[in-house]
């Protein structure tokens, strides 16, 4: 970090390294680290917050939805139009969000998955634009979804900041959900919420033998 050519002005043209000891022992850093809730790309996230929204509130179903249309940023757009891997896949991943209601970890690492005919015929009616406009600084993996239903309705989200990220973090029962789905497959339901219970109180514990021994089978 010192010296010439350092690592600081590798990675700007006016380097402050004062930053770095700013606030020392007084803001911790790790909790503002973004989390993701949903396991795909960062420029998807924002994308499956506003559209299971609209699929909640409205009871979206394969048999009354007629388009589904996501607006993200111009640049995030880019990396996720109908990329070959499942994760970084729009137009799969909210397709799958339609039919099961969720996105879980199997299915968005699938490739299997992206074969199914009932995905591909739900993925012809999901559209993907890019939008400068959002290019947002402040915001810069927001995201709109648009639902056009086949009674004519049309209804709309917009997700400036998606769940898990510092301006819209989760709470203890998010981060519970999200542990849940990658724990449950591993260790089981019951062992499963018994290490969320134990992290949940780490602070009071005594001793993490018993989380330990839950870890470890």
């Amino acid at each position: 970090l010192e010296g010439e050519h350092n690592g600081l002005e590798a990675h700007s043209t006016q380097p402050h390294p004062e930053e770095m000891a700013a606030d020392l022992g007084r803001r911790f850093y790790v909790t503002e680290t973004a989390i993701k809730t949903f396991s795909v790309g960062y420029p998807i996230q924002s994308a499956l917050d506003a559209f299971l929204a609209l699929r909640k509130e409205h009871n979206l179903t394969p048999a009354n939805v007629d388009r589904i249309v996501a607006t993200l940023p111009e640049d995030g757009a880019g990396i996720v139009n109908n990329s070959a891997m499942p994760d970084v896949n729009l137009q799969y991943l909210i397709a799958v969000a339609l039919i099961d209601g969720t996105v879980s970890f199997d299915a968005s690492h699938s490739y299997e998955r992206m074969k199914d005919a009932q995905v591909l015929a739900v993925k012809q009616r999901v559209e993907l634009v890019g939008d400068r406009a959002l290019m947002d600084p402040a915001a810069p993996r927001s995201a709109n979804v648009e639902v056009r239903l086949r009674d004519g309705r049309t209804v709309t989200h917009f997700t400036r900041h998606a769940p898990g990220t510092k301006e819209n973090p989760l709470d203890t029962a998010g981060m519970a959900a999200k542990a849940r789905t990658l724990i449950a497959p591993v260790l089981g339901d019951q062992r499963g919420e018994q290490v969320i219970t134990r992290i949940n109180t780490l602070e009071t514990a005594a001793s993490i033998r018993d989380l330990v021994r839950l870890l470890v089978g």
